[in-house]
């Protein structure tokens, strides 16, 4: 009886719900050609319910929306349903980030007849209802749509799709989609497109972006205090700060302008960076910083500002433009000092435009348009908090030093800079094709050149054409000689195969080398540490500078290879011109407990989402890619692709631990130097594929 009790409780609960469902829905259809259309699914969602997104949160959390499309020969599916936006919290029910619809809610999906007669789109949808205490599941209700064809429309039917083979190549690929939203696409290839479900949920984004997005607004804060010492920008400092001064009527007044004067300029450089970034796009920048072409300007383009620095030549804009500009500050009000802030920005060009331009490019790295914002914030906040403070208390002005000589000495070391950070693009644009040109032991000797040089300036060895005579060394400038003679001692080893790690992610890396091991060669070799591989796959295995074993750029035969010795495959996205990388692989790989779990635990693919290396034409991919057809017919395309389709995300580096069903084993990582919780991340995937394979 008590059993009895119980299934008729939950019967009649269950039948409760049904019958007050909180989704109400309603479907229409859209005209777009005469052979396209869009079918839309409406729902209003009663308060206090919501439902949820159609990208699966997690295994533990709640159903996605699903829309299912009966397979028919008169109709093919365009991509995949399209969802209007959602909202992204933490769900306690689920205790777990999900992201779901409120109020309403709006589905799409785009469809092409195949047919000249009238025909039916069936199939069903459903969606699970919940509120911040309880959930229901309705069951899956179906829908219909009635269409009319055109003759026009049945000559269409020759590129419907082959569902046996897309069946097949869903597997192979492991698309969670359905097979419509396969295509066949040019050539004959068949790929899975950004149709496919991504196999991590968007909650597992990489959780180091707050440090470093901290990281470049330091070094947007350092750049912008480099800028200040540049003869530019500082002799304008007591000159712009004496004007409010001098202008107010007051003191109040006066520090009030210089405050709005600063703001201004943290105003003027913020929109810079987010227009520069709104034009391209942040994830544009970010494939623009691993161009050949991009590369090789921005080096042309540091060749010649550091030429300017050292003295060939002054760069300066019109003088009609700043004329003009000038002509505006006179106005007074704040209109006056808004064009004032605009004038210092102008002027200072030839010395912050190098330092503006590298920070935005490295910023634009990230693929977020926060990059560039905090990148650009932090050089303004340290440009203009000069003119605020001493405006506040002017009396600090006496201590400035007068500009002079030395000025023109920080203009010279800025251009031996310039000249070391251009090696820096050439070298990127070196790796990416694998030229071989820029190699390691090129760009050390080029560095040690510069650094020698630069320290010998600055004991007064020589001296260039616009310097003052240098009748004594002054400690502050003593102590940047000692710097700059340092960094000379100290790369005079890599030439022999020091790892430089002071230097990791600027320099080429080891393995990009005349000999392996530097100028003399030695050190370990492949052979040694491969040799009780299996002969099939040892030819495909690498190993890197550290002695970690790795595949490169050949994710099919890593996965066989994990399958064959019972491991899981850790892939790593990289990139030839990833600092990041770089620092991953000289601070974090070599340490004996990562090492170990490297070599022994896992088999590790690295992905190169740079290589601009040609990939066989048989391997070419037609694919749609930021809502366009387009031909994936270089390595690193391959491999971007793959990392912003599957998994979500567009930054290096980016390793994930997957079992052999190539499903992830924990959240995939990004960069993080903490050698310990790296080992942590890695057990915890280990582990999780040690259980899987007991079950």
């Amino acid at each position: 009886m008590r059993n009895l009790l119980v299934v008729l409780t939950v019967f009649l609960s269950f039948l409760m719900q049904s019958q007050e469902n909180p989704v109400h829905w309603k479907m229409e259809t859209k005209k777009l050609t005469d052979c396209e259309y869009e079918l839309i699914f409406k729902a209003k969602i009663d308060e206090p319910w919501h439902i949820y997104s159609l990208v699966k949160s997690g295994d533990d959390g709640p159903n996605p929306t699903s829309f299912i499309f009966n397979k028919s020969k008169d109709f093919q599916l365009i991509g995949k349903v399209i969802e209007s936006a959602t909202t992204k919290v933490f769900d306690k029910v689920f205790e777990m980030n999900v992201a779901y619809h409120a109020k309403t809610a709006t589905f799409t999906q785009k469809i092409k007849i195949l047919t000249s007669n009238k025909f039916k789109i069936t199939g069903t949808y459903e969606a699970q209802a919940c509120t911040e205490e309880k959930c229901i599941f309705p069951p899956a209700d179906k829908f219909e749509f009635e269409l009319q064809g055109t003759p026009a429309c049945a000559g269409e039917a020759t590129n419907a799709i082959d569902t046996t083979q897309a069946t097949a190549v869903a597997t192979a690929t492991n698309c969670d989609c359905d097979t419509a939203t396969i295509l066949q696409l040019k050539g004959g290839s068949i790929v899975s497109t950004a149709d496919m479900q991504p196999k991590v949920d968007n909650t597992a984004k990489v959780e180091e972006e707050d440090k470093s997005w901290w990281g470049i607004f330091l070094a947007g804060f350092l750049g912008g205090f480099v800028a200040l010492l540049t003869p530019c920008v500082f002799p304008m400092i007591p000159m712009n700060v004496s004007f409010f001064t001098k202008k107010s009527k007051n003191k109040k007044e006066g520090v009030r302008n210089a405050l709005i004067y600063s703001g201004f300029i943290i105003v003027l450089y913020v929109a810079l960076g987010l227009g520069v970034t709104g034009i391209f796009g942040a994830g544009a920048l970010n494939t623009l910083s691993t161009s050949v072409l991009f590369n090789l300007f921005f080096f042309v383009l540091l060749l010649v500002f550091a030429a300017s620095f050292l003295g060939a030549f002054e760069i300066v804009l019109p003088s009609s433009w700043i004329g003009k500009i000038d002509a505006k500050a006179d106005k007074g009000g704040l209109i006056g000092i808004f064009f004032m802030a605009f004038t210092l920005a102008l002027v200072s060009f030839s010395c912050t435009g190098p330092i503006i331009g590298t920070l935005l490019v490295e910023a634009a790295g990230t693929g977020s348009i926060a990059g560039p914002f905090w990148g650009m914030f932090g050089f303004a906040i340290a440009l203009s908090l000069p003119f605020g403070l001493f405006a506040a208390f002017p009396g600090w002005l006496n201590s400035l030093p007068k500009s002079g000589g030395w000025l023109n000495s920080v203009k010279v070391v800025l251009g031996f800079l310039e000249l070391a950070l251009a090696l820096k693009f050439a070298s990127n644009a070196d790796l990416v094709v694998q030229a071989g040109y820029l190699t390691r032991e090129v760009f050390v000797s080029l560095w040690i050149v510069i650094f020698l040089l630069q320290s010998l300036y600055l004991i007064g060895v020589f001296k260039t054409a616009h310097d003052s005579d240098v009748k004594s060394i002054s400690v502050t400038r003593m102590f940047f000689a000692i710097v700059s003679f340092f960094i000379t001692i100290y790369l005079i080893p890599g030439l022999w195969g020091a790892p430089l790690k002071l230097f990791s992610g600027i320099l080429p890396p080891l393995e990009y080398s005349e000999s392996p091991h530097g100028f003399g060669g030695g050190g370990t070799s492949s052979a040694a540490l491969t040799q009780n591989v299996d002969p099939e796959f040892a030819k495909h295995i690498e190993v890197n500078k550290n002695g970690i074993i790795h595949f490169k750029n050949d994710y099919e035969k890593a996965l066989a290879y994990a399958k064959k010795v019972g491991k899981p495959l850790m892939v790593d996205f990289t990139g030839h011109a990833c600092a990041n990388c770089r620092k991953t692989e000289d601070y974090v790989w070599p340490d004996a407990s990562i090492s170990k779990r490297l070599n022994n635990d896992v088999v590790l693919v690295s992905l190169y989402v740079d290589d601009k290396r040609p990939l066989d034409p048989k391997d070419y991919m037609n694919v749609v890619w930021f809502g366009k057809e387009r031909q994936i017919t270089d390595i690193g395309d391959k491999y971007k692709y793959m990392e912003e389709m599957l998994y979500q995300q567009s930054t290096q580096p980016l390793y994930v631990l997957l079992d052999h069903n190539e499903k992830p084993l924990n959240k995939v990582r990004g960069y993080d130097p903490d050698i310990e919780e790296y080992a942590k991340w890695m057990d915890e995937g280990i582990e999780k594929f040690k259980s899987l394979k007991k079950n």
